[in-house]
């Protein structure tokens, strides 16, 4: 059996080891220590077949194992539903990257263009490559027709088609009649419910991760696509750029005018020309801008791809459009920040406040990297920047814990007498919890009656938790509620409000 040979048969035990983790483990939600497990396991497969191919791991992009680690242990760590779709999102563009290196690619070096094709092919292979492997030429099935004969093989794609079909459709007519129900139950004791979710999870989880390894291992999308390229002939000269730049500029100068104007001079000069109070206005504008800033980062990173260059100056003219306009967006950016301080003194910190104004730190920074790159003539340094930002934006929103400083700062609001939402506070996740029970003594009695009942409903139950969500934030939660149950007890409410 040859080298390629083992290699495909390993790709296609690792799918079914994966779709088999898959189904016993991704069922049970939400994800804590078996999202750990299981990526663990791609983890493991990636490492086992890089001995048969030695040259698909090597060089300098196996750093990505570590945020491939981290993110997934991130799990086990916080409990906040955003912070586990942002370390989800992480681990997807780490595959992705992981697939690109495997291919061939540079990762400090490529551009975006580089990564988005990275994106694709991962996708790609993930939706069609394990039917490549199992349809298409391959050495494995030479092999087998060697030690065993052509009829085997037949067989065996026989039945994998065969299989998803018969569960299919005899799911369908077990639904459809009681009488046949009954005669499947009695001779095959299954509950099909069940098995056609067995099959989906675990065949999607199979599916995925099998075009996945074959992609990192076996494809050659890469290449085929640095062979076919864009022609040069989809380009710009610097009288269009200049025109979309140089009116764009405008267009910002103006609307930075009247934020210096309006909104830098003070509440009596907002409420006198628009009739709003500081923080209606403060409330209307925030999300248009953090929008309108994220938007001129692909606009400017596109005018640059398309920008044909010149010995003519032109270069020079696209730089000083292009600074420009970060000057501006800057300024924009700092009037956005300045709106949602605004409304946050006024009606408290919530995740959909705070998340955007994160990411438009991560905006600041890399606009920031983009002059520092791409304008001074370094363009295919910029996507290596950008992603490591990303990287560290993530890594410090997981120490910062976000639910836990929105706590906080709304537990301190009612100190003060200040607004405080309670039935908000108790939707928080588990990462909420120590700040939250710290600060009840604190509140109004309204408001302490209200976070009392509603946490003591959602975090006080008995029921045994299953082992696959575990997660270090919820155990230590429950048994925080535990420990001070009777301080909880102790809390009398007239009316009982929710």
């Amino acid at each position: 059996m040859t080298e390629q040979a083992k290699l495909e048969l390993g790709v296609l035990a690792g799918a079914v080891m994966l779709g088999v983790l898959g189904d016993g483990l991704l069922q049970a939600l939400p994800w804590g220590i078996n999202i750990v497990l299981w990526m663990g396991a791609l983890l493991a497969a990636l490492i086992t077949l890089a001995f048969w191919k030695r040259d698909a791991l090597a060089g300098t992009g196996r750093w990505l194992l570590i945020p491939l680690t981290l993110f997934s242990l991130s799990f086990l760590w916080r409990d906040s539903p955003a912070l586990k779709l942002l370390s989800l999102l992480a681990l997807i563009v780490t595959l992705a990257l992981i697939l690109l290196w495997a291919q061939g690619g540079s990762l400090r070096a490529a551009g975006l263009v580089d990564y988005a094709a990275g994106g694709m092919i991962a996708g790609l292979n993930a939706a069609c490559g394990l039917a490549l492997l199992l349809f298409g030429r391959a050495e494995w099935k030479n092999s087998l027709a060697d030690v065993r004969s052509k009829r085997v093989t037949a067989v065996i794609r026989g039945l994998l088609l065969a299989i998803p079909l018969l569960a299919l459709f005899g799911s369908l007519f077990v639904l459809a009649d009681a009488v046949f129900e009954g005669l499947v139950r009695s001779v095959l004791h299954l509950n099909f419910a069940r098995l056609l979710t067995h099959l989906l999870v675990g065949g999607i989880c199979a599916w995925g991760a099998g075009g996945y390894l074959r992609g990192v291992f076996l494809g050659k999308e890469r290449q085929l696509m640095r062979e076919t390229r864009l022609s040069s002939s989809l380009s710009l000269g610097i009288i269009e750029i200049s025109m979309v730049l140089g009116l764009l500029d405008v267009l910002f100068l103006t609307f930075v005018l009247v934020q210096f104007r309006y909104f830098f001079a003070g509440t009596s000069q907002i409420q006198a020309t628009t009739r709003l109070t500081y923080a209606e206005y403060a409330r209307r504008g925030f999300f248009e801008l953090v929008a309108a800033s994220a938007l001129v980062l692909p606009l400017l990173l596109g005018a640059h791809w398309l920008f044909v260059r010149r010995k003519n100056g032109s270069e020079g003219i696209f730089r000083i459009l292009a600074g420009i306009q970060i000057v501006l967006v800057f300024v924009i950016m700092a009037s956005a920040f300045a709106r949602m301080r605004l409304y946050q003194a006024e009606y408290g910190l919530t995740q959909q406040r705070l998340y955007p104004t994160a990411f438009m730190a991560w905006l600041a920074v890399v606009f920031v990297w983009f002059a520092a790159t791409v304008l001074i003539g370094h363009r295919e340094r910029f996507a290596f920047g950008a992603l490591l930002a990303g990287y560290l934006l993530i890594a410090s929103l997981q120490i910062l814990s976000p639910d836990a400083l929105i706590a906080r700062v709304n537990i301190e609001r009612g100190r003060l007498g200040r607004t405080f939402d309670a039935r908000y506070a108790a939707s928080l996740s588990a990462d909420a919890l120590p700040e939250l029970v710290a600060g009840l003594p604190s509140l109004t009695p309204e408001d302490r009656c209200v976070l009392r009942n509603r946490l003591a409903k959602r975090w006080s139950s008995h029921e045994q938790e299953d082992w696959r969500t575990w997660n270090w934030s919820r155990a230590k939660g429950r048994r925080l509620m535990l420990e001070t149950r009777a301080m909880l007890d102790g809390i009398h409410c007239a009316e009982q409000p929710e």
